[in-house]
């Protein structure tokens, strides 16, 4: 499985940016898609994610109410939408894929297999 993240670039604090992730194959729609996020220096901190199977969502508190992950099952793509985009939101974020992650695992960055090549995300105040 490949993953291309795109969408990232130079926004005021306050705007918003949509992120994509689009992977290759036939199996999309039976991945569990997650979204990270790093900063030099830090560990890759989990961001959102989105359950193969039903669809449900999860956030990190820090972006709850302002981050929205989708996917579309026919484009092979899930999707960020940040909101209300603020200065600690910059970072490189990266789309992450698995088949059989469980609930309890989904904020582990290290148990996930696939992972796209990152997209920065500058906000500026």
């Amino acid at each position: 499985v490949q993953l291309q993240a795109s969408g990232g670039g130079l926004v005021q604090a306050g705007g918003s940016l949509r992120l994509s992730c689009t992977t290759s194959g036939s199996t999309f729609s039976s991945y569990t898609m997650a979204w990270f996020r790093q900063v030099p220096g830090k560990e890759r901190e989990f961001v959102a994610v989105i359950r193969s199977t039903g669809g449900r969502t999860y956030y990190s508190d820090s972006v709850k109410g302002r981050f929205t992950i989708s996917r579309d099952n026919a484009r092979n793509t899930v999707y960020l939408q940040m909101d209300s985009l603020r200065p600690e939101d910059t970072a490189v974020y990266y789309c992450a894929a698995d088949r059989g992650i469980i609930l309890s695992s989904i904020r582990r960055a290290y148990l996930y297999d696939y992972w796209g090549q990152g997209t920065l995300v500058t906000v500026s105040s």
